[in-house]
């Protein structure tokens, strides 16, 4: 009797024990996505206020997979002076640098190393090289890998990511420089500095037909010339300022038809 007093207990103990570990293999604990991994492992905050900066938060907590290589603190403050905090005022060119850090997939590391190079979210092209001495991407070094997530992978790497630059055409770069200047000029010439505003489109004028009238159609060259003339013999900043505006937007819209 003695025995059997003691077996009950032992055998509902064990009951017990093994069905907790059937819930417990059954519900393995969720990994986090992407965006909530990168915050965990805390050696990238940069990182993670610089996709919160360029609106990317949804976009890497998504189906996915994505594969992230990941740059740490370290790397963000190796970056030349002002050009963290100019990006994080910029999101256009800071989107566009955090998704060249993005690849479409989960690229695990014994992936990575079969790779000699990868596209990324920003549609160029990151270089990967493996060796006996590591793994580099562009000119940045692989510091540790497969740190998972739920709808991806995480790689961290010890520089940032640059993607290469673009060569503008001419007509490319005459478009950029006029809607450069007009950004410029527009904030100056509603709060009254309209010398200020003129002397900017001036000076893209005689830029342009300086570096570009070549490529300009005659008569849009003919066009900003005259303009150019007019605003030389006017006296009044405001007038001024609207001559070579309208001489500048007949460009844009020429060059823009062009395409």
């Amino acid at each position: 009797m003695k025995s059997r007093k003691f077996v009950l207990p032992v055998l509902s103990l064990t009951a017990v024990a093994l069905f907790a570990y059937a819930t417990f293999a059954g519900h393995p604990q969720r990994r986090q996505d992407i965006v909530d991994t990168a915050v965990g492992a805390g050696s990238f905050e940069t990182l993670v206020t610089a996709v919160k900066a360029a609106g990317l938060v949804e976009a890497l907590r998504g189906e996915g997979p994505l594969t992230v290589f990941a740059p740490t603190d370290e790397a963000f403050a190796a970056l030349p002076d002002g050009t963290l905090e100019a990006l994080l005022k910029d999101k256009d060119a800071l989107g566009a640098i955090l998704k060249y850090h993005v690849v479409p997939g989960r690229v695990l590391a014994k992936d990575v190393v079969k790779l000699d190079e990868a596209e990324t979210l920003a549609g160029e092209k990151i270089r990967i090289e493996a060796s006996s001495a590591g793994v580099k991407v562009n000119d940045s070094r692989v510091l540790k890998t497969d740190v998972l997530a739920s709808n991806g992978v995480i790689h961290v790497i010890d520089k940032v990511l640059l993607p290469p630059e673009k060569k503008m055409t001419t007509r490319e770069a005459t478009m950029d420089l006029i809607r450069h200047a007009i950004r410029r000029g527009v904030p100056l010439y509603n709060h009254g500095r309209h010398d200020s505003c003129a002397a900017i489109y001036e000076v893209t004028a005689k830029s342009l037909m300086h570096f570009v009238a070549d490529d300009m159609p005659e008569p849009i060259r003919a066009g900003l010339r005259e303009a150019m003339d007019k605003a030389e013999h006017e006296h009044d900043a405001s007038r001024r300022a609207w001559i070579l505006r309208h001489g500048l937007d007949s460009v844009y819209r020429a060059m823009s038809e062009d395409i």
